[in-house]
Parts: C-alpha cells; structure tokens; sequence
C-alpha cells in the first residue's frame, strides 16, 4: 500500500509530518492549528476564530489531497478551555449543518504554543 503525503503550500512544508496523507481512499489530515498561510496566529485568545481558522486549514489541507469537508467522516478537536466548548461546537455546526461526521472533543492541559486554544484534526473518506 502506498501511503501518499501531501502539502496545501509545497513552499512550507512543515518538518516530521505531513498536514495531509492518502492511503487508497483514506486521507487523514494532522491536528491544525490556529494559524493563517504565513504562519501567524489568528483570533488570539478566542477559540471561535481559533477554531474557524482551524477548519480553514482542514479545506486547505483536503484540497491538496483530493478531497472536500464533504469528505470528512471523522474529526477530532483537542480544546484547552473547556468554557470554550460552546464556541467551537457552533463554528462545528456551521461547517457541518446536517448528517455530520463522527466527532470525539477532548478537553487538554495545552498544546504546542500556549496561544493555541485549539487543535482539530479529521479524516476524509473518498469516491474512488
């Protein structure tokens, strides 16, 4: 089985990881976290933006692979302030307004920069 990686920005490409791996009709896209193409943090202190920011990396991310949100089966959101539920299960909703993926929110001590609220990662099923 030949395991595909794939980069939204092939000038930045991250070191270790790939954002986007294929395998068949499987694409798993990493955690992403709140940071615009340049790599500048976006919504600081508000996981509302931090998580629409997020998903905005995840359509990135999908399209480098072939794939769309209306691919996604799965997604998974590691949330640092558990207060700040509410605000990402509404930018959830909006991102996915009917017959939505499987979804697991985990509640974390932090992440890689203390600045992150949030980190989503999902999976990507498709046709072919």
């Amino acid at each position: 089985m030949t395991r595909q990686v794939f980069f939204p920005d092939p000038d930045r490409k991250p070191s270790g990881f790939s954002p986007a791996t294929r395998i068949k009709n499987a694409v798993f896209i990493s955690g992403q976290v709140p940071v615009d193409s340049s790599g500048n943090l976006v919504g600081e202190g508000d996981c509302r933006i931090q998580a629409e920011q997020c998903f905005v990396n995840i359509e990135s991310a999908l399209r480098s692979a072939g794939a769309s949100m209306d691919d996604v089966t799965k997604i998974t959101a590691f949330i640092v302030r558990s207060d700040d539920y509410p605000d990402y299960a509404k930018v959830r909703l909006s991102k996915f307004p009917e017959n939505g993926p499987a979804s697991s929110s985990v509640f974390i001590s932090g992440l890689v920069d203390p600045k992150f609220l949030i980190e989503i990662e999902a999976i990507a099923i498709v046709e072919g």
